[in-house]
C-alpha cells in the first residue's frame, strides 16, 4: 500500500505539473488571441483540476482578465484565494489601472497595508504612474514616503517612476531633490530629468540644458535615442539661430541611434515632426525614407509634416500610399492628422470616406477624431454631417467639440444657431475660452448681430473671466464698424486693454471701406504699414485707396516705397479638385492646360451676368 500511494503521489504530482504548464499556455494563448472565451475556459479547466489556488496560475488568470477590460473577474479570482502573496496583490492593483480605474487601485494599496503585505518596488512604481497621471502630488508624496521608509527608495527604476511623478504634478523642484539624493544614477533617471525639465515652460536650448547633457557624460552615461527624443521639440524656435536640431540629428548618425529595427523608430519620428516644424518638410522625408522599420507612427509624422507645411496634397498621397504600398493600417491618431488636409482643400468626399474608415474600423469613438471630423465637414460645406457628428452621443464633448460647432454655423452664416449654441453650452455648465468667444463673436459678425454679439463681450470679459485677446477685440471692431459706429469701434481701439494688433486695424478698414469712409480707411492702413512693414498687401490696398481718391502723389509714394523696400505682392490663388486632382488657378494665370477654354467660359459666364439672353450664351458656346 505504502508503494502504491507513493507511486500515485508521484503520479498525481507530475500530472498537475503538467497541467500547469498546460494552462499557462492556454492562458498566454488566450492573451496572445485577445479571446475572452478562451481565458473563460482555461479558468473553468483551471477550477476542474483543483489548481484555483495556485498562485502563479492565478496570477496569470489575473492579469488576464484586466487585459480583456473585465477587472470585477479578476477581483472575484483574487477574493478566493487564501494565501495572497505580493506578486497576486501586484496584478490586480495593475489591472485596475490598466482599465482606469484609479481610486480603486489606490483603495487596493491601503487594505494591502491592513492585511501587512509588504509593497515591493514593482507596486510603488505602478502606484507613483498613477497618481502623475491624476496629477495628484499628495497621493504621490505618501508613495514616496512609503518607498522611504521601506528602503526601496534606492532602487533606481522606482526613483525614475517617483521623479517621472513629480514631473507631472508640476513639482520641478521636487524632481531634481529627489534626483540630486539618488546614491546611483541610471541613463533613465537623466532622461526623466531632462525631459520633465523640457515640459517646464523653459522651451529653449539654453546652457543649464547643455550643461545637463555635459554632466550625463561625465558620469560616463551615453545619451541614448529617448535623451535625444525629449532634446529635439526644443530645437524647434531656434532652428535658424543655431542648428541644435542638426547637431542633434548628426550626434545620432554617429552613434547609430537610428538603425535600430523597431525601438527607435519614436526618435525618426521626433527628427521628422522637428524638422517640419522648421520648414524643412523635405529633410523630414529623407529621413523618413531611410527608415529601416516604417510602421503606423512614422507614416503619420510624416502625413502630419506635410499638414504642417501646407503640403496638403502631398499629405493625402502619403495617406494613400501608407494604405496602399506600405499596407499599414492608419490608426485613430493617423485619421486625426489627415482631416485637416481635407478641410483646407474642401475635399468632402475624401473626409466621407475617412470617416467611413474610421466606423469599419470602430476607431470612431475618440473625443479628439470627432472634433476633427465636426470640423472638416463644416469647412467643407457638410454642416449637416457635422452636426450630426455633433450630436452623436457616443463620445464626450469637449471644449474643443463646442467651438468647432459654434464656428461652423459662423461659417455657413448662420448666428443664431450659433448664438443658441453657445447659450445651450453655458446652460449645460461647460464655460468657454478664448477660441469658443472668438467663434461665436465672428458667427454674430458675419449675420449682423451687433447687439447679441457685444451681449456675449461683456459677458464673457465681466462673468466668466476671459481676457480680451486680439482676436476678441478685433471682433468687436468689425461688429462696431459693420454697423457703422465707426467712431465708436476707433475709440475702443484706443482704449484697448492691450496693444494694438493688424487684426484690428485690418476690422477698421474693412468696415470704413463698406461705409465709404476714405478718411477713416487712410488712418487704418497707415497704421496696418507700422505693424506689419514687410507685408505688400497693405501698400498695395493703400495704394488702391490713393487711386480711388485720385490721390495719384500718395500713389507713387507707396509704389516708392514698396520698391526700396524689394517688396512685392504674391499673386491670389484659388483652386478645385476634381477627380482626386487639385488644380490651382493664380491671377492673371494662363500656365494651366485647359487656359484657352477657361477664359472662353469666364467670357460667355461675364455675358451672362450683364443681362446677355441666354440663346446668346449657348451661342458662343454652340
Amino acid at each position: 500500500m505504502f508503494f502504491i500511494s507513493a507511486g500515485y503521489t508521484i503520479r498525481l504530482v507530475t500530472f498537475r505539473s503538467y497541467s500547469s504548464a498546460t494552462l499557462f499556455n492556454s492562458f498566454q494563448l488566450a492573451l496572445d488571441r485577445c479571446s475572452l472565451t478562451l481565458t473563460q475556459q482555461s479558468h473553468a479547466r483551471l477550477l476542474s483540476l483543483g489548481l484555483a489556488q495556485n498562485p502563479f496560475l492565478c496570477t496569470k488568470l489575473i492579469s488576464a482578465y484586466a487585459v480583456y477590460g473585465t477587472p470585477n473577474e479578476s477581483q472575484l479570482v483574487f477574493n478566493a484565494i487564501q494565501n495572497k502573496n505580493v506578486y497576486l496583490w501586484n496584478s490586480l492593483i495593475n489591472g485596475y489601472v490598466k482599465n482606469n480605474a484609479y481610486v480603486e487601485a489606490f483603495d487596493l494599496f491601503a487594505k494591502m497595508g491592513k492585511d501587512n503585505i509588504l509593497p515591493d518596488d514593482y507596486t510603488l512604481a505602478t502606484l507613483s504612474k498613477v497618481a502623475g497621471e491624476l496629477r495628484n502630488a499628495s497621493a504621490g508624496k505618501i508613495i514616496h514616503g512609503k518607498s522611504i521608509r521601506i528602503g526601496f527608495v534606492l532602487d533606481c527604476v522606482l526613483a525614475n517612476s517617483i521623479m517621472s511623478m513629480y514631473g507631472k504634478c508640476e513639482e520641478f523642484g521636487d524632481v531634481r531633490k529627489l534626483f540630486d539624493e539618488m546614491s546611483q544614477r541610471n541613463v533613465g533617471s537623466w532622461n526623466v530629468l531632462i525631459s520633465e525639465w523640457a515640459k517646464s515652460g523653459n522651451h529653449n536650448f539654453g546652457e543649464e540644458l547643455r550643461g545637463l547633457v555635459k554632466y550625463m557624460q561625465i558620469e560616463g552615461l551615453k545619451p541614448d535615442a529617448f535623451t535625444v527624443s525629449s532634446l529635439l521639440p526644443l530645437c524647434i524656435e531656434n532652428f535658424g539661430k543655431r542648428n541644435h536640431g542638426k547637431e542633434l540629428h548628426g550626434f545620432v548618425v554617429r552613434n547609430g541611434l537610428d538603425m535600430g529595427s523597431g525601438s527607435d523608430v519614436h526618435l525618426c519620428c521626433s527628427l521628422i515632426d522637428m524638422y517640419s516644424r522648421s520648414g524643412k518638410v523635405h529633410v523630414a522625408m529623407r529621413v523618413f525614407e531611410r527608415m529601416k522599420c516604417i510602421n503606423v507612427h512614422a507614416w503619420t509624422a510624416m502625413v502630419n509634416g506635410h499638414v504642417l507645411s501646407g503640403d496638403f496634397d502631398k499629405a493625402l498621397d502619403l495617406f494613400r500610399e501608407m494604405l496602399v504600398k506600405g499596407g499599414v493600417e492608419p490608426n485613430k491618431v493617423s485619421l486625426v492628422s489627415i482631416l485637416p488636409a481635407c478641410s483646407t482643400l474642401a475635399g468632402l468626399m475624401t473626409g466621407k470616406q475617412i470617416h467611413g474608415f474610421a466606423i469599419r474600423k470602430q476607431l470612431n469613438h475618440d473625443t479628439a477624431f470627432f472634433n476633427a471630423l465636426i470640423d472638416m465637414y463644416a469647412k467643407c460645406g457638410g454642416l449637416k454631417c457635422a452636426t450630426q457628428v455633433f450630436e452623436d452621443g457616443s463620445f464626450l464633448r469637449d471644449a474643443i467639440s463646442w467651438s468647432s460647432m459654434i464656428c461652423g454655423y459662423g461659417f455657413h452664416g448662420k448666428g443664431e444657431e450659433a448664438v443658441f449654441l453657445y447659450d445651450q453650452m453655458l446652460h449645460l455648465g461647460n464655460q468657454p475660452d478664448m477660441i469658443t468667444v472668438v467663434g461665436v463673436l465672428s458667427a454674430c459678425v458675419r449675420s449682423g448681430l451687433i447687439d447679441e454679439g457685444l451681449r456675449i463681450y461683456h459677458a464673457a470679459i465681466n462673468e466668466h473671466g476671459i481676457n480680451p485677446t486680439l482676436e476678441i477685440c478685433s471682433c468687436v471692431v468689425d461688429m462696431l464698424g459693420r454697423s457703422g459706429k465707426l467712431d465708436q469701434a476707433l475709440n475702443f481701439i484706443k482704449t484697448m486693454p492691450i496693444q494694438h494688433g493688424p487684426s484690428v486695424w485690418g476690422a477698421l478698414v474693412c468696415a470704413a471701406a463698406m461705409h465709404g469712409n476714405l478718411e477713416m480707411q487712410d488712418l487704418a492702413y497707415r497704421f496696418l504699414i507700422q505693424l506689419e512693414p514687410e507685408n505688400p498687401s497693405n501698400y498695395v490696398s493703400l495704394s488702391n485707396l490713393h487711386a480711388l481718391s485720385r490721390k495719384w502723389d500718395g500713389v507713387a509714394q507707396v509704389r516708392t516705397m514698396m520698391k526700396e523696400k524689394g517688396l512685392r505682392k504674391a499673386p491670389g490663388c484659388s483652386w478645385i479638385t476634381i477627380q482626386s486632382k487639385t488644380h490651382s488657378f493664380y491671377a492673371a494665370d494662363k500656365t494651366h492646360l485647359c487656359s484657352s477654354s477657361i477664359y472662353e467660359m469666364l467670357d460667355g459666364l461675364k455675358l451672362l451676368m450683364k443681362g446677355t439672353s441666354l440663346s446668346l450664351y449657348f451661342e458662343i458656346f454652340a
